[in-house]
């Protein structure tokens, strides 16, 4: 099964981005490769710009992100790496795809209409035709499997949506999109805020002292998880539950970081001292699961003619594949001149 992802280059990428994100593509390199199949990890700079941002740092993120992918595993020789706006059929095939979307449903979106009232200067229909492009960016591909996570659900069924209306209407017999899968992983799809259990992690609308980043060196990780917020029970009582959201929060990186399951981790601690012996279990292992990473970055980002040549080369492999899909679509749609 062919595999394709996109990550933004904004922001530094933090905890969250690397469990529920870059840890399946290492995951879903791993297994495409084993049956045959390529797999596209994307890094989607036509989406940055959907939102206020400035081009020098775009390009510079955009180097940081392909150098943290590298370094934690993904491999340009067995994996297609490449940057969205160097492969043009994106941007066309999202044009093709917004004739079987709907514009209610780019209404409802709810990352629309959360990132919308942020923008009081300029909303811009970038930010409204968001999810057409990451359906374009797909389905490009016909890709079976997408690793997203929690908070790309939406969007997911917006893109199943909107193959499915192609195919009924231009398709005929034949499935000229391929209707992908989710895959979202099990343990660590949705991280929160260290400081505030109830939010998302994250390095826009997040704390940076609830925030760890995959760069933090280890006393830095070891601070922050120390801070945790948890709660005030006393005895402390270590379990999973909605009331216990800190808690929660921490056995959930714990079990991501170790491979265990979260009920598992949480029955393992329900007998410690206190929050404390839980909060030095998780700095342990996250400063274990980063320090590698982190290391094998810094040596990836001083070269740029490197990470360019990947990119480039990536683009070239992605080319060839999404050429044929929106050759078939133009067909399909008589735009342009006869086969």
């Amino acid at each position: 099964m062919r595999i394709f992802s996109g990550i933004q280059p904004t922001g530094r990428k933090h905890l969250g981005n690397y469990i529920g994100a870059i840890r399946q593509y290492v995951e879903g390199q791993e297994r495409s490769a084993a049956s045959g199949h390529d797999s596209l990890y994307c890094i989607v700079d036509l989406h940055a710009i959907t939102v206020a941002y400035e081009p020098t740092e775009l390009r510079e993120r955009t180097y940081d992100t392909l150098a943290i992918l590298v370094a934690a595993g993904l491999d340009p020789q067995r994996s297609i790496l490449f940057r969205q706006a160097d492969v043009q059929e994106h941007a066309e095939l999202c044009w093709l795809l917004s004739s079987v979307t709907a514009l209610g449903e780019l209404n409802r979106m709810h990352q629309f209409r959360d990132k919308s009232l942020a923008q009081r200067e300029l909303v811009s229909a970038g930010l409204l035709f968001y999810p057409v492009l990451q359906a374009a960016d797909v389905l490009a591909y016909r890709a079976g499997e997408v690793p997203v996570g929690e908070d790309q659900r939406e969007h997911l069924e917006l893109m199943r949506d909107i193959a499915r209306r192609f195919n009924a209407r231009f398709g005929g017999e034949r499935e000229i999109l391929v209707v992908p899968e989710h895959r979202i992983p099990a343990v660590g799809a949705r991280i929160m805020d260290l400081q505030d259990p109830t939010r998302k992690m994250s390095t826009t609308g997040g704390s940076e002292e609830g925030t760890v980043y995959v760069l933090d060196d280890a006393k830095t990780i070891e601070k922050k998880v120390k801070r945790a917020v948890t709660d005030s029970e006393d005895p402390p009582v270590i379990r999973r539950g909605p009331d216990k959201q800190g808690v929660t929060n921490l056995v959930d990186i714990l079990a991501a970081c170790t491979g265990r399951e979260p009920d598992a981790v949480a029955a393992e601690f329900a007998q410690a001292r206190g929050y404390g012996d839980l909060k030095a279990a998780v700095a342990e292992a996250v400063i274990a699961e980063l320090t590698p990473v982190r290391e094998r970055y810094a040596d990836l980002r001083s070269d740029e003619r490197a990470l360019e040549e990947i990119l480039g080369a990536g683009a070239a492999r992605a080319r060839e594949i999404a050429r044929a899909t929106l050759a078939e679509v133009r067909a399909a749609m008589g735009v342009g001149p006869a086969a």
